[in-house]
């Protein structure tokens, strides 16, 4: 992860700002920053999504393709991850930086989304044992300023709500080898159900308290940070401790309740936003990020 300098006098500016919830920025310690999202922005796509966080900028693009069923799970679907750590973003992706990071976000990404807690996979299955839709989810990280994995996460929530696959019409001819013909018609489309897609919260302990949306200077001056996905009632899907510092139990609690409140209370301005800009159609501002 691109990693911050700061002195020790900045250290403990920013711990005394965090115990008496007051951040550098004006936030208190549960506040995310600033969060703008714009869906269907990569016209090559079945599904887009773009999402600036602060100053972290995150692409997702969605691609349905047919495939086969993995064998344990044969009436299934399933979803792709690669991430692409854009030089640019940060110096510190260049080169073999860029690569772990992308692999360690692939990974992670994968256990908080490829299972049927978070999402409906036996939608994307075709024919039990032989087709299933496979959906390749390629995130670029554009711009970097701390917080990745939440910025991530929503990001792939809206773009996958964004994602409409063509309807699949099966035939068999006379010996009975059957056929797989896909519709050409972009209103005749199957949507996915998102509404238990997890949104992860990346929780930071920073002296005695924890912060959640962490700059890459609030990040500087945590011993170990708390990656908790939330689903929209609250349930925790997956949790995974992070950074080279200790959590003692107390701790881990406490940052545990943290993030299922606050992951719990962002899906709900999150679906209603992707919501009213689908509404709204052609009439939606475009930014014209790719599209």
């Amino acid at each position: 992860m691109a990693a911050v300098q700061v002195s020790e006098a900045e250290k403990v500016y920013v711990m005394h700002g965090v115990r008496d919830d007051l951040r550098l920025d004006g936030r208190g310690c549960e506040d995310y920053r600033h969060m703008e999202i714009e869906t269907d922005v990569v016209s090559n796509t079945d599904g887009s999504a773009k999402i600036s966080l602060g100053h972290t900028d995150v692409l997702v693009g969605v691609k349905a393709e047919i495939g086969k069923p993995k064998a344990m799970v044969p009436d299934e679907g399933y979803l792709e991850f690669f991430v692409d750590c854009s030089a640019n973003a940060t110096p510190e992706f260049e080169g073999r930086g860029g690569e772990e990071l992308g692999v360690e976000l692939s990974n992670t990404l994968c256990k908080v989304f490829n299972n049927r807690h978070s999402m409906d996979l036996r939608s994307l299955c075709i024919c039990p044992g032989e087709n299933c839709w496979v959906l390749y989810v390629d995130v670029l990280l554009l711009q970097c300023d701390g917080n990745l994995f939440d910025a991530i996460s929503i990001a792939i929530k809206a773009a996958l709500f964004n994602t409409r696959i063509p309807k699949v019409h099966i035939s068999e001819d006379e010996e009975g080898v059957k056929e797989i013909e896909l519709s050409d018609d972009p209103y005749d489309c199957m949507r996915l159900n998102v509404k238990n897609v997890p949104c992860i919260v990346t929780l930071c302990k920073i002296g005695h308290r924890h912060v959640v949306d962490a700059t890459l200077q609030e990040k500087a001056c945590s011993v170990a940070s708390l990656l908790i996905s939330v689903t929209h009632r609250g349930t925790v899907t997956c949790v995974r401790k992070m950074g080279g510092g200790s959590l003692d139990p107390e701790s881990i609690f406490e940052m545990t309740e943290a993030g299922k409140r606050v992951g719990k209370a962002l899906h709900v301005p999150l679906m209603e936003l992707l919501q009213k800009e689908e509404s709204l159609g052609k009439k939606r501002q475009k930014v014209g990020f790719l599209g």
